[in-house]
């Protein structure tokens, strides 16, 4: 089932943008759905699929107007729906399974979907690891900028990052985000963020700490509050931007494993 030869390739489109995608007529029509009103019963349940999953319907699934001629000049609005692969991929598993060509998608949407999971994985992995680093760096420097404002001891330390989280994820601590994710005891937090999550937490720590020494913040109480008034600030410019609040993210499995590989590749590399 070559790419070359599969109808599905045959009717794949690219927007402007160079992005990728079916419409549902030209689908619809490869699927031998002769009233397109009985499809749009198969992208309902597809959308509904997509919700389930976690995915953002509206990422998948663009709804457009297109006036086609119906003879003598007249034309009339024909409502398509522009497709992503991973939309093709729920409603070729929603399509009637008696259709040969149903089963023919089914096939070659599940491994193209799967080939493009493993590099949508490859890609967050290097996410991970990339933000993580850069969080560690700037948590040293934070650190540093709060004891030059009075946050000396280890225990006021944790009190004064505890205030971040407490501003960036609506009132939940460090314990409280733990519980809320689900983590076992022994389990850090930022080992299991994903990047979405890692960079809100690298943007209050870098804010944090530029807060603190721009206006030359001095003792325990008001680093606290300054802490806790960037971690809200960053929760606020989320909410604004339509995305999803960070203590509502999954937890990602943990990217020690990650580090290890790569430590390992780079000793291989330099031996």
């Amino acid at each position: 089932m070559s790419e070359e030869i599969t109808p599905f390739e045959r009717i794949r489109r690219t927007s402007p943008a160079g992005n990728e995608f079916w419409s549902s007529r030209d689908f619809a029509k490869v699927l031998g759905y002769i009233n397109y009103r009985h499809f749009e019963g198969v992208i309902a349940k597809a959308k509904t699929a997509c919700s389930n999953s976690g995915q953002r319907v509206e990422d998948h699934f663009v709804g457009s107007d297109q006036m086609v001629e119906i003879g003598s000049g007249a034309q009339r609005k024909l409502t398509t729906v522009m497709m992503s692969r991973y939309a093709c991929y729920l409603v070729i598993q929603n399509a009637d399974p008696s259709k040969e060509i149903v089963a023919l998608g089914q096939t070659y949407f599940a491994v193209q979907t799967r080939r493009q999971e493993l590099s949508n994985d490859e890609i967050e992995d290097h996410r991970r690891l990339t933000i993580r680093s850069e969080l560690r760096q700037h948590n040293s420097k934070l650190a540093d900028a709060a004891k030059n404002a009075g946050v000396i001891e280890p225990r006021d330390y944790a009190i004064f990052q505890n205030h971040g989280y407490i501003g960036l994820y609506g009132g939940l601590g460090a314990q409280d985000i733990h519980r809320h994710k689900g983590l076992k005891k022994g389990q850090q937090i930022l080992d299991h963020m994903g990047s979405t999550e890692l960079a809100a937490n690298l943007f209050r720590a870098t804010q944090a700490e530029e807060k603190l020494r721009r206006e030359k913040i001095t003792g325990r109480a008001k680093a606290n509050l300054a802490h806790r008034e960037v971690g809200a600030k960053v929760r606020q410019t989320i909410r604004e931007l339509g995305g999803t609040m960070p203590e509502n993210l999954p937890a990602a499995e943990s990217i020690k494993p990650l580090e290890s590989k790569v430590k390992k590749l780079k000793k291989e590399d330099a031996s």
